[in-house]
């Protein structure tokens, strides 16, 4: 099927949407004034350790502290691209009893430290910080810190993955650093993976440099802006066209892929030069206004309703104007199916993190739960954030988590209302409107 790349520029903001056979796929959004500091590099300085968590608190220069777990040992990185990844609900449910571990002495209050940002901020709660430093390329993962290779568990052919590792094992410096093989290097050429392994280690050696010379805290990486990644995890060999409506974003795009992937996918970069505004054109507009609603409607009269709250966001499915003819069963069984794909579509476009319920409409047979639930997964695997669904219940209800780092596109594009004291929502950015002021 055809696949595309939108990117829209304003003065305020830049939205990218990917297109899959004329159909939204994907939606991201960047405001100039969101500061985003996910993946950022600090050298921060432990400004207080608490023991009963074997935790650090670290100043990176930020406003908020940092929070460090002193006794995590593994690397983010390697949990999900290496090994299947326990569900964050089983981690609630079965987890062993915590061992009140002693803090490693190696930190100490005052003490500088190299740290990377994980997670943003979220309401009173700093950033979250690990000292497991990670730089993603576009095939490769360089990690510094972690001094192993690992080939993406994706990668299932035992010849490619012995082909990859061979690659890596070829490079003069890859017994100083870790590298991680992503999906997307799968059936690339040598000379691909060894120029994106050579930039990423010379943006590490720029990193380790500043980090000699400069005093905590102090920001030695920031990571690209929302078009550099676009093009680095998604900018592949299937995509048809990447669209821009900004000769000044377009040259800078076209350099970067001419430097950073070749010069054979710069043909498929094109500039929009048409009056009507490049989202409306591709008649995608309405259907990202959509994204800010709460309610849902389908083709065959149902509707989602998605509702967030402070512990967790609710989905609730609803027959609405649905007409048939069918069983109360197979009447809920039909809904059912319909509402699932959308439901994982709008999850992955809100960016919705933490934890959700979907309240399905009962079905008394166990074959169309398993459908249902099947669906809803097949869906799922597409995101680009890690997800863990559980069964759904008798109830109709399923519990998943969707792995949030940043804010959710509603947090980015409403803010509270004053007036009402939060239990309003006031725009920050429409797009439309603004493109189309009344």
């Amino acid at each position: 099927m055809p696949k595309e790349i939108l990117i829209n520029v304003k003065s305020h903001e830049m939205r990218v949407a990917v297109l899959k056979d004329g159909q939204l796929e994907d939606y991201f959004i960047e405001l100039a004034k969101d500061n985003s500091i996910l993946g950022d590099i600090y050298k921060g300085k432990i400004d207080s350790i608490v023991s009963s968590i074997n935790a650090a608190f670290v100043n990176i220069g930020f406003g908020k502290n940092g929070f460090l777990y002193l006794s995590e040992m593994t690397n983010p990185i390697l949990e999900e691209e290496l090994s299947k990844p326990t569900g964050f609900l089983e981690k609630i449910f079965h987890k062993p009893a915590k061992e009140n571990k002693p803090v490693s002495p190696e930190f100490r209050v005052g003490q500088e430290i190299l740290v990377q940002v994980v997670k943003e901020p979220f309401g009173n709660k700093g950033p979250r910080l690990t000292t497991h430093i990670s730089l993603p390329g576009r095939f490769l993962v360089l990690m510094p810190i972690d001094k192993q290779f690992g080939i993406s568990r994706r990668i299932e052919d035992p010849a490619e993955r012995h082909r990859l590792r061979g690659v890596l094992q070829s490079l003069s410096f890859s017994r100083q650093v870790g590298f991680i093989v992503r999906t997307a290097s799968k059936g690339k050429g040598k000379k691909e993976l060894l120029r994106d392994a050579k930039f990423l280690y010379q943006m590490w050696l720029r990193i380790k440099n500043l980090a000699n010379k400069g005093r905590a805290p102090s920001l030695l990486y920031q990571e690209y802006d929302l078009a550099w990644r676009v093009i680095r995890d998604t900018f592949t060999e299937d995509v048809d066209s990447l669209i821009v409506d900004s000769k000044q974003e377009f040259v800078k795009i076209h350099r970067f892929v001419r430097t950073l992937i070749g010069g054979h996918l710069t043909k498929k970069i094109k500039l929009y030069k048409e009056q009507a505004p490049l989202f409306e054109f591709r008649s995608i507009e309405k259907e990202i206004q959509r994204i800010y609603e709460r309610k849902i409607n389908l083709k065959s009269g149902a509707y989602i309703v998605i509702e967030p709250t402070e512990g967790l966001t609710v989905v609730d499915v609803n027959s609405g104007k649905f007409k048939s003819k069918l069983s109360p069963e197979d009447t809920a069984f039909q809904v059912n199916m319909e509402a699932a794909p959308e439901i994982a579509r709008q999850l992955r476009f809100r960016d919705v993190g933490g934890i959700i319920v979907i309240d399905f409409i009962d079905m008394s047979r166990e074959h169309h739960r398993r459908q249902v639930l099947a669906t809803l997964k097949e869906t799922l695997s597409r995101d680009h954030a890690k997800t863990d669904c559980l069964g759904i219940s008798k109830l109709g209800l399923v519990e998943m988590t969707r792995e949030r780092t940043g804010r959710s596109l509603e947090a980015i594009s409403f803010s509270a209302c004053p007036y009402c004291r939060g239990t309003g929502r006031l725009k920050i950015v429409d797009s439309a409107e603004q493109q189309h002021p009344k």
